[in-house]
């Protein structure tokens, strides 16, 4: 009996300490809409290095455009999912720098963090790996040391600070701050549905480099409309619920079955319905852009 208690008690201490190292793998995951034309990124990338040089500091994407809180949504759900659980994200896009936003620290129910303004950059990661907890971050603790003075560059002076002792293990997750809600800012856009024979969704996004234009329609929702490879999408696509693209096009496996010039909707690499124009830019040409206000209908022809 003794033996056995003191192998159930070792067993809970092991649990103990391995939830609360969860978030001491030492990765942080930046994004900002900085850019690199100036110093900014790496100030706060030395800040990080003063708290632990055995962080290891990958970058996610400083190229946001300025002010753009939809777009940092969008890339941290494309990208949070593949990094391993414990990873501390910094995400920075911040146009109420100094004002009463709510700094916070989101832990998903994936194991993931993200250190951030509450201003709707959580909506979509929120929804979809789910909030385990979120919590406020105390200042007065997790700040850098003589920065108060400062009220334009929390990304240095707090965010990435505050990240780097969490993935250092210098503080746990429970040492960020007092526990909130577990609820966010939402953005509002068009969630994925079918209804009836339509399938409405938003384009949260452009394949920018090409010009093909990405939906937020999963691969299994739209097999309910049971396509074939060569079945006839008619599209509709809406900003602002102002209609500004109606087409119709082939269901295809790869650019190179239409013909140059041509328009597909195919899958993207995240297997959600896109739309493309073969060695074309299908955004330039229909003057198509992105974000929570733009929206798109497909249905079979």
């Amino acid at each position: 009996m003794k033996k056995n208690f003191i192998a159930i008690s070792c067993l809970l201490i092991s649990l103990f300490f391995a939830q609360q190292s969860i978030a001491q793998n030492k990765i942080v995951v930046i994004q900002t809409d900085f850019g690199l034309k100036d110093g900014a990124v790496s100030a706060m990338k030395g800040v990080a290095n003063s708290v632990s040089t055995d962080l290891k500091l990958y970058d996610l994407t400083h190229e946001i455009p300025a002010y753009n809180i939809w777009e940092a949504a969008y890339r941290l759900e494309q990208t949070v999912r593949y990094w391993p659980a414990g990873t501390v994200f910094v995400s920075v896009i911040d146009p109420g720098v100094g004002t009463n936003r709510k700094s916070v620290v989101l832990k998903t129910k994936s194991g993931h963090f993200i250190v951030t303004p509450d201003n709707g950059t959580l909506t979509l990661i929120a929804s979809s790996l789910g909030i385990d907890q979120i919590r406020q971050i105390d200042e007065a603790v997790n700040r850098r040391k003589d920065s108060q003075k400062s009220y334009t560059f929390h990304g240095r002076d707090v965010y990435v600070f505050t990240a780097a002792r969490l993935a250092a293990g210098v503080i746990s997750y429970e040492q960020v701050g007092p526990l909130l809600p577990n609820k966010v800012v939402n953005l509002n856009y068009q969630k994925p549905e079918l209804v009836g024979s339509v399938i409405k969704g938003n384009i949260p996004i452009l394949d920018v480099q090409y010009g093909n234009v990405w939906s937020n329609i999963t691969d299994s929702l739209f097999n309910q409309l049971k396509p074939h490879y060569g079945s006839i999408i008619h599209s509709v696509i809406f900003y602002k619920n102002k209609q500004v693209y109606t087409g119709d096009m082939p269901y295809s496996q790869t650019f190179g079955e239409v013909a140059e010039g041509k328009p597909l909707c195919y899958l993207n690499s995240l297997l959600q319905v896109s739309f493309a124009l073969n060695m074309g830019d299908f955004a330039k040409t229909y003057q198509v852009a992105s974000g929570a206000d733009w929206s798109v209908e497909v249905s079979l022809k």
